[in-house]
């Protein structure tokens, strides 16, 4: 905290607008932390409490806006690659998807403050084709929540954020090692939920010419093909495969129960 507070103090908007954009693409960098410190820094008189505001906002929005059109051109592709550093690539997109299904436009409000939403919101929007100004509101907003409520409770806790940076120095060492000790407490953590996972990543898959024979040779009404294609790439009007059902896919533990447990069931998604 006392090496961040240095380093804002002494380059200011740039090293704060860097941040944000970095958080935004989806780089791990603090950038909550760093709109604290900037708060508090503006707090003691050497950085304008709006010009903080209005730099991490639009630096924010910049790569907001970028992930967007990136999103728009590229569907789930985009999504898969910013998903490939979690423990489970499928459990990140679909959690993802699955906040912005149920609360649509508005989850954009509040998106920010949630860990791995606030990356993939942006190109969910795009690769659902929100239109760009609907996105462009709501992503304004929720960018303006989340960089005003960082900066002023930096400002109004400066003498806090001061108090603890002192201790720190003085902890000297000591801060250090319990810095390191948690540092390599997580990356075990994160080593051991990836190998977790990667013994459960394995999930049968037909190709069509196997399907197609299997429907060719099995009895009528024993194979049931389903249709959970996302929201962003179905309605009602889609095409489908002849003879398949549409189930729907946040449901679809629910709605697989509810078919009959003699049939065979297969799923296609995008």
């Amino acid at each position: 905290m006392n090496d961040l507070l240095t380093l804002v103090s002494r380059h200011g908007y740039a090293l704060l607008a860097a941040i944000c954009f970095a958080e935004a693409i989806g780089l791990p960098l603090p950038a909550a932390l760093a709109i604290l410190t900037a708060g508090a820094i503006a707090a003691f008189g050497q950085m304008h409490f709006y010009v903080v505001f209005l730099t991490g906002m639009l630096a924010m929005l910049c790569g907001d806006i970028l992930l967007y059109y990136a999103g728009r051109a590229s569907g789930w592709a985009l999504l898969g690659f910013l998903c490939r550093l979690s423990a489970n690539p499928e459990t990140c997109i679909l959690r993802s998807a699955e906040y912005f299904y149920r609360r649509g436009k508005l989850t954009l409000l509040f998106a920010k403050f949630i860990p791995g939403i606030n990356t993939m919101s942006p190109p969910l929007a795009g690769s659902m084709r929100m239109r760009p100004e609907q996105f462009l509101a709501f992503d304004t907003m929720g960018a303006a929540l989340y960089i005003g409520a960082y900066a002023a409770a930096g400002y109004v806790f400066s003498d806090a954020l001061r108090a603890i940076t002192n201790g720190l120095r003085s902890a000297g060492s000591a801060a250090e090692a319990v810095l390191g000790i948690g540092l390599a407490a997580y990356i075990v953590y994160r080593v051991l939920i990836y190998r977790k996972y990667r013994l459960m990543d394995t999930a049968p898959r037909v190709s069509a010419e196997e399907l197609a024979e299997r429907l060719a040779t099995a009895p009528p009404g024993s194979i049931v093909i389903a249709d959970v294609r996302s929201h962003g790439y179905y309605d009602a009007d889609s095409e489908r495969i002849a003879g398949s059902v549409r189930l729907e896919p946040n449901h679809l533990a629910e709605e697989i129960k509810a078919l009959s447990n003699e049939k065979e069931i297969y799923l296609y998604c995008t």
